[in-house]
């Protein structure tokens, strides 16, 4: 069969042949309809995610996606290494598959479940969200930024959202769906205007893809020192690192603020809590975005164009998928 093969960490999938998988242990073989390209997948076959050293090569790119079972059902389900999803055929354990409903075509379901989990548990697990609180999203118009807006208020109910972001036409995009206000990198103070909100309603959670420069600024921005009740306290949740994997952060800041810095991560989340999510979660996520409560823009490529596509950046707030 044709399949996305890493032959090596560092080098994009090779589209060419790959033995068929054959049934073990319960699992089953599926006939794969769609997998996403996500930044978890490019760190595994890079080499800089933690998990690549655990990686079994060759092997098939692709850590889920949807694919159909010999019963006819439509799936999201992870493969069974070194059978990953990008491929014609694959791996899977049918007890671990959540249904894709009638309505939501296998491209979005297959592009959803990684951004909207990591959301799910930024705002639930690691932010610890509640309705009457102030949110910041740094990072706001890619793929998980904006689920984690439109999240924020259909799910946890949270009355302010600001999102931050540089491309102009989604942070107004972003408007429509959730975001209060908005904040456009590269052409406003960001320090300057998260500290005047800051001041004006205190932020309760902050959720970062970013890092880098941008989270140096409004991380300064967070003082209680102007704050008239004198404290306040706001979780900061690290989740990506777009604009820089390190940063400077002088002492004098986490003294002068009420912060809590968090990851949000395979190693930083309980077991359990990424259980429910795949659980409960992901079946009300694939009912919200067949009913058209959520939006994700999705870009379709087919699956022998992977090596050229790969190195690719994605369009702003696009999940790009491919099929086989």
């Amino acid at each position: 069969m044709k399949a996305a093969v890493v032959e090596a960490l560092g080098r994009p999938p090779v589209y060419t042949d790959f033995p068929e998988p054959a049934e073990r242990d319960g699992a089953v073989v599926a006939s794969v309809e769609a997998a996403a390209m996500t930044n978890l997948v490019r760190g595994l076959v890079s080499g800089s995610h933690y998990a690549s050293k655990g990686l079994a090569l060759p092997s098939i790119a692709g850590v889920d996606g949807v694919a159909r079972l010999a019963d006819g059902r439509l799936v999201y389900t992870g493969a069974i290494s070194p059978y990953g999803m990008m491929a014609e055929r694959t791996l899977v354990e049918p007890r671990a598959a959540v249904d894709v409903p009638d309505g939501l075509d296998a491209v979005t379901a297959a592009a959803a479940p990684n951004p909207g989990m990591s959301a799910w548990a930024s705002l639930g697990h690691s932010a610890q969200v509640q309705p009457e609180h102030h949110l910041l999203v740094l990072g706001a118009t890619g793929v998980t930024g904006a689920l984690a807006i439109q999240l924020a208020k259909t799910v946890f109910g949270v009355e302010q959202v600001v999102a931050v972001g540089r491309d102009a036409a989604r942070l107004e995009w972003l408007q429509s769906v959730g975001a209060d206000d908005v904040i456009r990198l590269g052409s406003e103070d960001l320090l300057a205007r998260v500290a005047a909100a800051h001041r004006d309603r205190p932020f309760d959670a902050v959720l970062d893809y970013l890092w880098g420069e941008p989270a140096e600024q409004v991380l300064a921005a967070l003082s209680n020192d102007t704050l008239s009740a004198g404290f306040h306290a706001t979780r900061f949740v690290q989740v990506g690192q777009m604009a820089g994997a390190t940063i400077t952060l002088p002492a004098g800041i986490l003294r002068s603020a009420g912060i809590s810095l968090a990851g949000l991560g395979p190693g930083s989340v309980p077991l359990d809590v990424l259980i429910r999510a795949r659980a409960e979660f992901v079946p009300q996520l694939f009912g919200m975005l067949a009913a058209g409560q959520l939006q994700l823009t999705t870009h379709r490529e087919s699956l022998e164009n992977v090596e050229a596509v790969w190195t690719q950046r994605e369009p702003s707030g696009t999940r790009v998928v491919f099929t086989p």
